[in-house]
């Protein structure tokens, strides 16, 4: 089915996916904000926290943060699940920056310390760590994390942190017991979803990338995917790839209002805003 919408649109490629390579994503004034916070942070060597919902954006909101950096001074340590516990996190630390991870963990945490200097000291690189679904981390493990950023009796430190994660990440280190987590972290940010004109905005650029400058939507349908995906990109995009599949098989030419409620039905959204 995805092979024949392309040549029934016109499209060079299947829009609304996730190969875009960072300088073509669309951003759009809430994240282009989190992104220059997130960068000044960065810059200042410290701990940045962004939050928001599944699908809101954030971890485009980071790689963009990341495409900005020259690569040649920057190690960039990406860690996507953190359910590896204590150890786990430290292993890959040492593991990116190639070395061999000691067996324990009394030797494992110096080596790491080690590592992320000689990294800085005779590299000349600063070394980043974003830990993606950050909500996930454990208290043990947080802790830890905020203890690698000790170094130099708090003057400088050899790691810069980003923590992505869902909302529940920003009321959990509002616990007392992570006071002196909260009290680190430089940046807090928190990605909403987009306005209605954001959408349009969005939903143009996936489709000019395509090959379709021309409205291809009609504003009713764009009017429907913005409610019932709360301009949250990755709901977004679901709703208007099944839209363009719905209008397909009715051999429409403009996705219209019609098509965008078949693909809320499909999808499985909540009917009540379903625009009447």
């Amino acid at each position: 089915m995805i092979d024949q919408l392309r040549p029934y649109y016109g499209f060079t490629k299947m829009p609304f996916g996730k190969e875009l390579a960072p300088s073509q994503l669309h951003h759009h004034k809430k994240q282009l904000e989190v992104i220059a916070r997130l960068s000044w942070c960065v810059s200042e060597r410290g701990i940045g926290m962004l939050t928001g919902e599944v699908g809101a954006g954030k971890t485009v909101a980071v790689r963009a943060v990341v495409a900005g950096l020259d690569q040649l001074n920057h190690k960039i340590i990406y860690i996507g699940n953190p359910t590896m516990g204590q150890k786990g996190i430290y292993s890959m630390i040492v593991h990116t920056l190639g070395g061999v991870p000691r067996f324990n963990r009394a030797t494992l945490i110096p080596q790491t310390m080690d590592l992320l200097a000689a990294e800085e000291n005779e590299r000349g690189r600063q070394t980043i760590l974003i830990v993606d679904e950050a909500h996930l981390l454990e208290y043990d493990q947080l802790e830890e994390i905020r203890l690698l950023t000790n170094a130099d009796m708090d003057s400088r430190s050899a790691l810069t942190v980003i923590l992505i994660g869902q909302p529940t990440l920003r009321h959990q280190v509002k616990l007392g017991k992570f006071a002196a987590l909260d009290q680190r972290i430089m940046v807090k940010a928190n990605l909403e979803g987009m306005t209605r004109q954001d959408t349009k905005d969005y939903i143009a650029h996936h489709l000019a990338f395509a090959g379709r400058s021309d409205p291809l939507f009609s504003d009713e349908a764009i009017e429907a995917i913005h409610h019932n995906s709360r301009g949250l990109p990755r709901g977004i995009n679901n709703l208007a790839i099944q839209a363009l599949i719905a209008n397909y098989i009715s051999k429409g030419t403009i996705v219209d209002r019609k098509a965008a409620e078949q693909a809320i039905t499909e999808l499985g959204a909540d009917d009540k805003v379903i625009m009447q």
